[in-house]
C-alpha cells in the first residue's frame, strides 16, 4: 500500500510517495514546486490571491500525482508559511476546493517531532545517546534533542528561516559582505542564550541541508560551512545553480540557510550530519505506524 505526504512550506510545496516495507517505508517519488509563499510577505501579512491560486493548483497536481501512483492514505501538512498568515484558512479553503484534500496546519512542536521522526529513522545505523536534529525552513527552523528509544525530549522552533532572511537582507547577487553580516547578525540574536548539551550525533534536514550535500559534502562543520560561504559569496547564483545541479531559487536562500545551520552546530558543539529523512519522511512513518495498528485491531 502507498502513502503520500504533500508537505506545504514557504518555499516549496513537496510530495513523497512511499510504500509500507517491514515498519519502514520505500520512497516512490520525491517532486518540489518552489512556490515562495513567504516571499516579500512579513510575519502576519496575508498570503496574496494569486499565490492562493497557485498553490492550490499546485497542490491539486500532486494529489493527482499520488493517486496515479497507488498512494491510498494522503496527508497534506502545512508548516510556518501558512500558520503565521493572517488568511491562512483562505489558502486551505482553496486547497480544498482545487484538490479535495484538508490541510493540516502544523505547530512548531509538530513540526520538530516529525522532522526528529524522520531524520532518525531514516539514518543508516542507529546511535546510542541523544541526537538532535535541526530542520531550517524558509520561515522557520526547529530544534529537537532526544532519543532513538524515547523520541524528543525537548524541542524549540525559531522563528528564523532561509526565504525570511534572504527577502529581508539580500539584493545582490552574488550577496555582498554586508548583506551576509547583516544575515549573521539576525541569526545570532535569534539563537543568543540557547545552551545545549552536546549530543551523541547531530543531523540536519530541510532544503538548504540537502542542498549543502552537493555544494560542500554530507558532513557540515564550521570550517565547511564557511567554505560554502565563501563560494555563495563569489560567483553569481546561475553559476552556482548550473555547477552543482540546484535550483537557482535553491542558490538564492542558500546563504541564509547555511548561517543558520553554522549558528546551530556552534550553539550544540558538534557538526551536523546531511540527513536523507524529514518532515514528509516523519508523516509518512506515522501514517504506516497508524495503518499497522489498525490492521492489528
Amino acid at each position: 500500500m502507498a502513502f503520500a505526504c504533500i508537505d506545504i512550506g514557504s518555499n516549496t510545496t513537496r510530495l513523497l510517495v512511499a510504500e509500507a516495507a517491514g515498519g519502514h517505508f520505500k520512497e516512490i517519488l520525491q517532486q518540489r514546486t518552489f512556490t515562495r509563499i513567504a516571499k516579500g510577505r512579513r510575519r502576519g501579512d496575508p498570503i496574496g490571491e494569486a499565490k492562493i491560486a497557485e498553490v492550490a493548483e499546485v497542490v491539486a497536481s500532486q494529489v493527482r500525482v499520488a493517486e496515479e501512483l497507488g498512494a491510498r492514505a494522503l496527508r497534506t501538512v502545512a508548516t510556518a508559511a501558512i500558520r503565521q498568515a493572517a488568511n491562512g484558512d483562505e489558502l486551505a479553503d482553496a486547497i480544498r476546493s482545487a484538490a479535495g484534500v484538508e490541510v493540516v496546519v502544523l505547530s512548531g512542536e509538530d513540526e520538530a517531532r516529525l522532522a526528529f521522526l524522520g531524520a532518525t529513522k531514516t539514518l543508516g545505523e542507529a546511535p546510542e545517546g541523544e541526537v538532535a536534529v535541526v530542520d531550517v525552513g524558509g520561515g522557520s527552523s526547529e530544534l529537537a534533542l532526544g532519543t532513538m528509544a524515547n523520541g524528543v525530549r525537548w524541542s524549540e522552533s525559531f522563528r528564523v528561516g532561509s526565504g525570511y532572511l534572504a527577502d529581508a537582507y539580500v539584493r545582490c547577487d552574488p550577496p555582498s559582505a554586508a548583506e551576509l553580516n547583516a544575515v549573521r547578525a539576525h541569526v545570532t540574536g535569534a539563537f543568543e542564550g540557547l545552551e545545549l548539551p552536546t549530543p551523541r550525533l547531530a543531523v540536519a534536514v530541510g532544503g538548504s541541508a540537502a542542498s549543502l550535500r552537493r555544494l560542500v559534502g554530507a558532513v557540515l562543520e564550521h570550517e565547511t560551512l564557511e567554505r560554502g560561504i565563501r563560494v555563495l559569496a563569489s560567483t553569481p547564483v546561475e553559476q552556482i545553480a548550473r555547477r552543482f545541479e540546484l535550483d537557482p531559487e535553491r542558490v538564492r536562500l542558500l546563504p541564509a540557510g547555511i548561517l543558520i545551520l553554522e549558528a546551530v552546530s556552534d550553539c550544540l558543539g558538534a557538526p551536523l550530519q546531511v540527513g536523507r529523512g524529514g518532515l514528509r519522511e516523519g508523516v509518512v512513518l506515522e501514517m504506516i505506524a497508524a495503518d499497522a495498528a489498525t490492521a492489528d485491531h
